[in-house]
């Protein structure tokens, strides 16, 4: 019964994350990328400013930076190191390119969602803002599109809560850990019928007592955590990057070569290994948009607390989120691991990743290497157990509408979650979770295609009254 229930999952899971989703996103990517004149081209530099220049006067809980931070938290994760190796060991090189396409597009898409979660928020007599999907839904599409709304916040919460940002974050935490103090399993202790290194335990219990301190703080202090554990495991990561690229950089212009060749003629690359242009795009573009979360609708829910009075602005720097997760940092991992071909050696995951650093920067003790990528993996998977409680949170807040109690009620309930994750290993939870994760971009490209005259109106108001100096930055 249990293995006829699992098949279904898994099934059902294939249908939601299949190509015609994959191709929705990506469709509904270039359509707003021609109806705002490819904003993400004309507009990045100044994007890249504002996330830096908070207004003054602007209302909401935290400044734009901040509010970006907590969406990087959720969006900068074990993604960017594993998910990139298993693109490319799957797609080959080439998925990479398509990558770059999915996140090209994917900007204005995070545009458009960060534009209407402003516009459409709404801000208590406390300063407390909510917004996101379920509110562009209902106020932008009208009150006879609710259930939409209310289909999407349920998604939400049952994304967070029952794996994207509890228990598979927290196992790959654990997991992390394990390998590389104890990957013999030579230290263990029962518990719960099981044996677990005590590695694993530690590391759990670790992870949920700073989880629970950040999280029953609220949105303030998550995206304090966010501003100062984002930016600093980022540069970190990127720095070794970097160095690898350098210290073999003869090699970057065969590896451009060889990701661009794989994209159109993958067997030219991989000699046969991977079959068809179909799988390097489908890897690519999936994982890509599994990556940065364009047209999920979850960034757009942090984006709405920002402390601005102009959803423009602060829809410029939403789109960098999208650039910084996929364009700099999986681009980065991905030549990385182009470089040394890392991905056509018969591993998988993070043991890609690794060999690609390792043999990169042979000047370094290989175990230096995995101790890096181990932290790396820990806080990008830890601020993603945050930015999902945040996501959930007020997809919660707004089914209940504001019931503090209940919020109160589920932070616990998150919080537990997290600290049962490590012992969890039901393949079906993990596949449920994607499903919910999955199931969220259905109401949310509805209301973004509906709502495009809207965005372009917004867009184009904001610039000329920039252009006539009656905004300044």
């Amino acid at each position: 019964m249990f293995s006829q229930i699992n098949d279904f999952i898994v099934a059902f899971d294939n249908l939601v994350w299949g190509r015609p989703l994959i191709l929705i996103i990506l469709a509904t990517g270039i359509f707003l990328s021609a109806r705002l004149a490819f904003v993400q081209i004309k507009n990045l530099p100044l994007a890249l400013k504002y996330v830096f220049h908070s207004e003054k006067d602007g209302s909401g809980e935290v400044s734009s930076f901040g509010a970006l931070c907590t969406a990087l938290s959720a969006t900068i994760g074990t993604g960017n190191i594993v998910g990139v190796a298993t693109a490319l060991v799957a797609g080959g090189p080439g998925a990479l390119f398509w990558m770059w396409i999915a996140a090209f597009f994917g900007m204005a898409t995070k545009f458009s969602e960060g534009l209407l979660a402003v516009k459409y928020r709404s801000i208590d007599s406390d300063g407390h803002a909510l917004g996101g999907p379920f509110y562009y839904i209902e106020k932008g599409l009208g009150k006879q599109w609710k259930w939409l709304a209310v289909f999407f916040s349920i998604f939400g919460i049952g994304a967070g809560l029952m794996g994207i940002g509890t228990i598979t974050q927290i196992n790959g935490i654990t997991s992390a850990v394990n390998n590389f103090f104890d990957p013999q399993n030579l230290n263990t202790i029962s518990l719960f019928g099981r044996d677990y290194s005590i590695s694993v335990v530690i590391a759990g219990l670790v992870i949920t007592i700073c989880a629970a301190l950040v999280i029953i703080g609220g949105l303030q202090r998550i995206s304090k955590v966010a501003q100062v554990i984002v930016p600093f495991m980022a540069v970190i990561y990127v720095a070794f990057c970097v160095l690898v690229i350098i210290t073999n950089y003869s090699a970057v212009p065969d590896a451009i070569v060889t990701i661009i060749t794989g994209a159109f003629n993958p067997k030219a690359v991989t000699g046969g290994a991977v079959g068809s242009i179909i799988i390097a795009m489908q890897k690519g573009i999936a994982r890509g948009i599994f990556s940065n979360e364009a047209g999920l609708g979850s960034a757009p829910i942090a984006a709405a607390a920002a402390r601005t009075n102009e959803p423009t602005r602060q829809a410029l720097v939403t789109m960098t989120g999208t650039f910084i997760d996929t364009i700099i940092i999986c681009t980065l991992t991905g030549i990385t691991i182009v470089i040394g071909e890392a991905w056509n050696k018969g591993l998988e995951g993070v043991a890609v990743t690794t060999k690609a650093f390792q043999d990169g920067l042979s000047f370094i003790s290989p175990s230096v290497i995995s101790f890096v990528l181990m932290m790396c993996l820990v806080f990008f998977a830890f601020t993603t157990i945050l930015g999902w409680d945040y996501y959930s949170e007020r997809c919660l807040e707004y089914l209940t509408r504001g019931n503090k109690k209940a919020v109160k009620i589920y932070k616990y309930i998150y919080i537990l979650a997290v600290f049962i994750g490590p012992y969890m290993t039901v393949a079906a939870v993990w596949n449920l979770a994607d499903i919910m994760n999955g199931l969220m971009a259905f109401p949310n490209l509805v209301a973004l295609i509906a709502l495009n005259g809207v965005i372009v109106k917004e867009t184009k108001n904001y610039f000329e009254r920039r252009n006539k100096g009656i905004i300044k930055d």
